[in-house]
């Protein structure tokens, strides 16, 4: 049995599942980087009580509006649910599995993963979390050229949940369908890994600060952005000053997980330092590189009616070292599959 800290003054929240591995992919840049493109603006409420105002986002040419339901804006602590389907989704990609944008979720691994409690609050809340990631619409604009393109899509497409029955009854099971716009940013890995601690962050904006410095920091060294940017950028409804307060409070504890927070007060500059905690590059997937996306059409091309997945999955298990142009390299490799196998 674990004993949990409950001082509110404790940067982090216990680790109430310690044994518990996790293999974390953040949708948050999936989403950025696949349908937003550059327009990295927040649409997650940062708020505990419920956000039902529509919110708009410009940068340059680009806008993105957000359209909660009755029931709230979709919270960065729902997003947790989302985070949960993509690491099942990219877990089945490593292994070759096939993938679909319907995921099971079992609730209490669910609560397990998220370092949540496993009371029967934490399962009111979920179904809570659920209504608010399929009600949340976003709309944006893709500019090309001299056109303009309006697009509308949601977090998720649908979802259905199986309880015990009576009033009390405890959540058994949920499904959730994730709508294209998240799907395909997953299966092209658009992802990022998160810190474990990423979890056990107890405030929303330091939840956000941490997704803003693992997207644009990275692998580097070193990022800085200036307050007021940061504060534009993590979408807080906290004026300048307060927002200037809590960027200091997290500089003092340094607790922000693979990054050191340090606030230059003359320039007014955040400026965020790699910990090296994080798994360089070159050592993820026995030291190959990951493949473009284009390079799984080509493959499908070399090797037609097999799954390129599965391909990929043999063919890193039979290389040594990296060659110089790995995506030529695998699409080589399928092409010769295909000669000595034909059609499965």
């Amino acid at each position: 049995m674990v004993t949990e800290n409950t001082n509110p003054l404790t940067p982090l929240l216990p680790d109430r599942h310690p044994q518990h591995d996790l293999f974390i992919c953040d949708v948050a840049d999936a989403v950025l980087k696949d349908v937003m493109q550059h327009m990295e603006h927040p649409f997650y409420s940062l708020s505990k009580k419920p956000e039902t105002s529509v919110k708009r986002y410009r940068n340059g040419d680009h806008w993105l509006e957000i359209t909660p339901s009755v029931k709230g804006l979709a919270t960065i602590y729902d997003k947790d649910i989302l985070i949960y389907c993509i690491s099942q989704i990219m877990a089945k990609l490593k292994h070759g599995e096939p993938v679909s944008p319907r995921v099971r979720i079992n609730s209490h691994e669910l609560l397990i993963f998220t370092n949540r409690g496993t009371s029967g609050r934490e399962y009111i809340s979920l179904m809570d979390a659920l209504d608010r990631l399929e009600g949340t619409r976003i709309r944006t604009n893709i500019v090309s050229g001299d056109e303009e393109q309006i697009d509308g899509f949601g977090l998720i497409d649908a979802s259905s949940i199986r309880r015990k029955q009576g009033l009390d009854g405890r959540l058994l099971w949920c499904e959730v369908k994730l709508s294209d716009w998240v799907f395909n940013a997953i299966k092209n890995e658009e992802v990022l890994t998160l810190h474990r601690d990423y979890f056990r962050l107890r405030k929303p904006i330091e939840r956000r600060v941490y997704e803003l410095a693992r997207k644009h920091c990275g692998q580097q060294k070193s990022w800085k952005i200036t307050l007021k940017h940061l504060l534009m950028k993590s979408g807080s409804q906290s004026p300048e000053k307060r927002f200037r307060q809590m960027i200091k409070q997290l500089a003092v504890h340094d607790h922000l997980p693979d990054y050191q927070v340090f606030f230059d007060e003359v320039a007014d500059m955040v400026v965020f330092t790699n910990r090296g905690t994080m798994t360089p590059p070159s050592l993820i997937e026995g030291h190959i590189p990951p493949l473009k996306s284009e390079t799984y059409d080509r493959a499908r091309q070399a090797a037609p009616g097999w799954d390129v997945r599965h391909l990929e999955s043999e063919w890193r298990d039979w290389i040594v070292d990296a060659p110089r142009d790995v995506d030529a390299a695998f699409v080589g490799f399928c092409r010769k599959w295909f000669e000595k196998r034909g059609r499965p």
